[in-house]
């Protein structure tokens, strides 16, 4: 992408000022969202975007971004990623799966709003709908056959394929399971 854009860190979201910058990031992945805007349809917006933590984390640490704090002192990726384990249960965990996915050219959003990890998308936000919605599971974890009824339940009432990420922090590997409900 060239020289690193900058945001500036408020509170646990990163925001781009620059609108060329916000569109050339947006642009370049889908990171962020433009402010106010819930569904947007390409770079033509004239706001900031927003980022969570954990896109920030990963377009600070391939070179993409130049974070500053309030004060406009340097945040280094060291420190976002201790922001970001405070933040995020399992960070670790799940900041692997986030970087093999984009890594592979994947668009990947939180996925609050389906209630598991991420939301993937083949091509992007308002070019397809994601296929997949991803819970991020460690080996500590306990998975229930409620959870994961629950999980597909739901993937299917809208449309997607349920996948549980089970990564593997100390070989930087990540295996995942889709489960598909079919009728006969």
């Amino acid at each position: 992408m060239g020289k690193p854009v900058t945001g500036q860190l408020i509170e646990n979201r990163i925001i781009i000022w620059s609108i060329e910058e916000s569109r050339t990031l947006f642009g370049n992945g889908y990171y962020g969202k433009p402010i106010g805007i819930s569904k947007p349809k390409g770079t033509e917006f004239d706001v900031p975007i927003i980022l969570d933590l954990i896109e920030g984390c990963y377009l600070v640490e391939s070179g993409e971004l130049f974070i500053l704090s309030k004060s406009a002192k340097a945040i280094s990726f060291r420190r976002i990623k201790t922001l970001c384990r405070k933040q995020y249960d399992n960070f670790d965990a799940k900041y692997l799966v986030f970087k093999v996915l984009k890594d592979k050219g994947y668009i990947v959003s939180p996925g609050i709003k389906f209630g598991c990890d991420f939301a993937v998308y083949e091509r992007g936000p308002g070019i397809d709908h994601a296929p997949f919605l991803i819970s991020v599971y460690v080996p500590a974890t306990n998975i229930t056959a409620t959870s994961i009824v629950l999980s597909g339940r739901l993937a299917t009432t809208v449309k997607k394929q349920f996948i549980l990420a089970c990564p593997r922090l100390k070989k930087r590997q990540v295996h995942f399971i889709g489960i598909d409900w079919w009728r006969a």
